[in-house]
């Protein structure tokens, strides 16, 4: 985790390697001994003309700093991987306690954070923990997944219900960096203008209930999840392209009128542009996904189901 209000170039590259998976601070505390120890066994001439005296100075002292930088900085890059791996098991704790109801309302904001982290890292995603200017500021984490980016913003509020202006803003976010996809997460709930509000956008909102869910599912074995098909749509048969027939992944429109709405695109683009609208609920108004009939008369056909199931039944035709 990137530590707030640090300062000083020495702590900087200790949180940065603490950041790091152990083993690559471990490779860059091996390189950087031997890259300083290079230039710290070289020799230095310690003489020179008067016009040369900034020169000589210059040399002495590169030779004096990789004298003193081949100990100091490998060393500092040990500590940060001896940190990082604390650091992951204290997340991997943090992350098992959310299935305690009691324990994720008494966490801390921070520890909150690093717990919520721990749960997108378990379900396939880099995390990065951008951290913000303190409790509840700024996006929180940045998740990387097969060259996309999604926004996640905390809310570790235990008593307020989380209002649609947190939406709003996380959104706005999403737009200036083209992110293609965000969450909001909190140990509390939502209202009923945020959950409105997030309709046909690609916004998760996960409330208490549904971050004990998600820990609870990473800890039984599961069917890999498909690459370009984000874990919180509940897919179950991947729809063809009407085009060419290949195979059809959800993605997310940029830029246009339609920008921040998910649709299924052919996975063959741009040799294909193939595409399948996502269309609402027509009982609850609410995103559908694809789904196939697995008994009855229409066992092994697709159709559109709606995400509220088993809330609402809604289904439409394809």
């Amino acid at each position: 985790m990137v530590k707030r209000g640090r300062s000083g170039l020495l702590e900087d590259v200790f949180w940065l390697a603490a950041a790091l998976p152990w083993w690559v601070g471990v490779l860059l505390a091996a390189a950087s001994y031997v890259v300083l120890h290079h230039f710290a066994v070289g020799e230095v001439d310690a003489h020179g003309a008067p016009e040369q005296i900034g020169q000589v100075f210059a040399e002495h002292l590169a030779h004096t700093l990789a004298y003193a930088g081949q100990y100091i900085l490998p060393l500092l890059l040990l500590a940060g991987a001896v940190a990082s791996v604390i650091g992951r098991r204290k997340r991997q704790e943090l992350a098992a306690k959310i299935a305690d109801g009691a324990a994720l309302r008494s966490m801390d904001w921070c520890d909150f954070e690093l717990a919520v982290g721990e749960v997108f890292r378990q379900r396939g995603y880099t995390v990065i923990e951008t951290g913000g200017a303190g409790a509840d500021g700024g996006v929180d984490l940045r998740l990387l997944r097969d060259g996309e980016t999604f926004l996640v913003q905390c809310k570790h509020w235990k008593a307020r219900k989380v209002s649609v202006q947190v939406v709003r803003e996380l959104y706005g976010v999403m737009t200036v960096q083209g992110a293609v996809g965000g969450f909001v997460v909190t140990s509390g709930v939502f209202t009923n203008d945020a959950r409105s509000f997030v309709r046909g956008l690609n916004i998760e909102l996960i409330d208490g209930t549904g971050l004990t869910k998600m820990i609870a599912a990473t800890q039984v074995p599961q069917k890999p999840i498909a690459a370009n098909v984000p874990f919180y749509t509940p897919v179950t048969g991947d729809p063809t392209c009407p085009q060419c027939g290949n195979a059809m992944v959800l993605r997310m429109a940029k830029q246009g009128v339609n920008m921040g709405k998910a649709f299924w695109g052919c996975s063959t683009y741009p040799q294909c542009h193939g595409l399948r609208a996502i269309p609402a609920c027509p009982r609850c108004g609410k995103e559908m996904v694809w789904r196939v009939a697995r008994r009855g008369a229409n066992a092994g056909k697709a159709f559109w189901g709606c995400s509220a199931y088993p809330q609402c039944c809604g289904s439409r035709t394809i």
